[in-house]
Formats: C-alpha cells, structure tokens, sequence
C-alpha cells in the first residue's frame, strides 16, 4: 500500500488533470458506471466529521473513502488546518487497500474542478465579474475555476473576517491577472456581478433572496452538512438549481434547507453534473434565468481525484510502499 503527503499530492496533478479526472467521473456516474455513492455525519463537541464513500467501475475499478474532520478553530486555536483528513484508495475488483493519501489538496481541488465544469453550462458565458464568499483555500480555487471557464477581469472578494480580505485581493489579482476588489457591502458587490461562489462553513445564509439579480450563476460550495447553509432558502423556487447528486443534495446542502422548509420538491431539481457533461440535461435556457449548482463534495470527486493520484505516483516512483498483510 502506498502512503502520500499532501506535499507529493500537489506536485502530481495540475488543475486541469482535476477537471478531467472529475468530468470523467460525473459523465461516468450518469451513464451507470460508478457504484453508489455513500453518507455520513458525525457530530463533536467543537466540530464535525464526514465521511464519503463511493467508486467507479472504468476505466479501472476503484473505491474511496475519505473521512475529514472539520474543526473551525483549530487555526486560531493550535495552528492546525481547520480542516483535515485521510482518504483511502481501494481496488473495486477485489478490495485491496492500494493507498492511504492525505486529503486536504484532493479535497480543495476536486471541489474546485467541479465548479469549473458546471459554468461551461449554467453560467452566461460572456461572464466577467465574480463575487467570492469566502477568503481561504476554497476560495482561491473557486476564482480559479471561474477564471478557467469564464472571461473573469474582475473579482469582489468578500469574507466574515474582514482582515482576510485585503491579503486574498491582493494575491488573487496577481496570481490571475485581474482586479481584486475587497467588498463589505455583498449586496452591491451581488448587483454588479455576474457569478458568485460562496464557499464558508457559514451553518446561516448571509444571500439574501432579494440581492440575487436575474442571470447570475451561484456556485453554493460550503454547505457540505446538513447544518450548514449560505444561501436563503427562498432564492430555490425562483432558480434554476443543478447538483452534484441529487440524492445528496436532498440530505445536506442547500436544495435540502429549501426542500425541509416545503418550498421546492425534487421534481423541480433541474439535473445533476453528470448529466449536462453527457448532454442528457439542458443547462442554462435563458440570459435572466438564475442558476444554481448546488456542490455539497461527493465521493465520485475523491475517488477520480484518488485515483489519478495514485497512476501518477506509481509512474513516477513517489510515495512510500508498505505491506499491511505480512
């Protein structure tokens, strides 16, 4: 079994090797060549756990389960990253444990290279300012899956902790070549923007119904536990609103606070990833219509991610080799 650093993680796959590793699992999951995907919450005292499970059956049979904790104080507190965890790498063809990876690079970036994906599809493609919720790891990954598929020149970038702000604004013009504008009215940062991604463990929504205007496209990342939420639940019914998996969305994310409260049922859930990649779902029907992705992780990210990774490590001799069945 081979052990990985989240040090070797990151200098094995680019952004763009996420994209596909991604796309060809959605579009695999739509076409029936995945196995189903699993759940699970646990709550602690100053935190959460969850764990996902899933697998795809090609172009190789692979299982992953990723098990994170998220611990919002940790960085203040011990210096720790608020969020951390394992994945670990199976053979789908005769469950042989293959790896044991950190989780932390598979998990920002996956999350990313979803979002990249669904704004070929749901956002205006002459799109040119974002507003970013969220001042960390997430949200630079976000921009840069905005600036990926969209013509982005300018950002509004927005956070809770106001002090965040300044120094995400100013590294993301740099690294992306555009204007970074820190904002403390969201409201009107919303209304001269025409996509928005908003990535916190926010457990309130802080968009409101009212200052979503016609046309944009919401990339709702945070809410991946049932208690957590960014957007109001109001904002649904009038949208367009697309998913990773439906199933889960309905259990966590925001499609569930809409769907608990009787505003939407899942007859009005437009579509999953994985069906506009294969075209069996249209996407965006109209300038004004308001879309969004509701992109609360799944296992079919981690276990593409995971096993690309591990092809990678493999080929270049990175990672080290134990024997657990001695």
């Amino acid at each position: 079994m081979l052990i990985l650093t989240r040090t070797q993680i990151a200098a094995l796959l680019s952004f763009d090797d996420y994209i596909e590793a991604v796309e060809q699992a959605f579009r695999a999951h739509a076409e029936g060549r995945a196995l189903a995907s699993a759940l699970m919450h646990v709550d602690a005292p100053e935190g959460e756990f969850h764990v996902k499970a899933g697998g795809l059956l090609s172009p190789e049979p692979y299982f992953a389960l990723k098990a994170n904790g998220g611990f919002f104080h940790n960085r203040e507190r011990y210096g720790l990253p608020n969020i951390q965890g394992l994945v670990v790498l199976a053979s789908a063809a005769n469950g042989r444990p293959l790896a044991v990876m950190d989780s932390a690079e598979i998990t920002i970036q996956r999350t990313g290279a979803a979002t990249a994906i669904a704004a070929r599809y749901l956002a205006r493609p002459d799109s040119q300012v974002c507003t970013i919720c969220g001042c960390g790891n997430q949200g630079r990954v976000q921009l840069r899956a905005m600036v990926h598929s969209l013509p982005i020149r300018k950002a509004l970038v927005f956070d809770l902790q106001a002090d965040k702000m300044p120094a995400f604004a100013s590294a993301a013009a740099a690294e992306f070549g555009i204007e970074a504008v820190p904002v403390e009215d969201l409201a009107a940062a919303l209304a001269e923007s025409d996509v928005c991604v908003t990535c916190t463990p926010s457990r309130h929504y802080y968009i409101d119904h009212g200052d979503v205007p016609p046309g944009m496209f919401l990339a709702a990342v945070g809410a991946d536990s049932p208690e957590k939420q960014e957007l109001d639940p109001r904002l649904l019914p009038a949208a367009s609103v697309f998913g990773d998996l439906l199933n889960q969305c309905a259990e966590v994310g925001e499609f569930h606070h809409a769907l608990a409260q009787g505003l939407v049922t899942r007859a009005d859930f437009r579509g999953e990833l994985g069906e506009l990649v294969t075209g069996r779902k249209p996407g965006r029907a109209s300038r004004d219509e308001i879309t969004i992705l509701d992109s609360t992780g799944t296992a079919l990210q981690d276990v593409a991610g995971a096993a690309a990774i591990y092809a990678r490590a493999q080929a270049a001799g990175v990672g080290v080799s134990i024997e657990l069945s001695d």
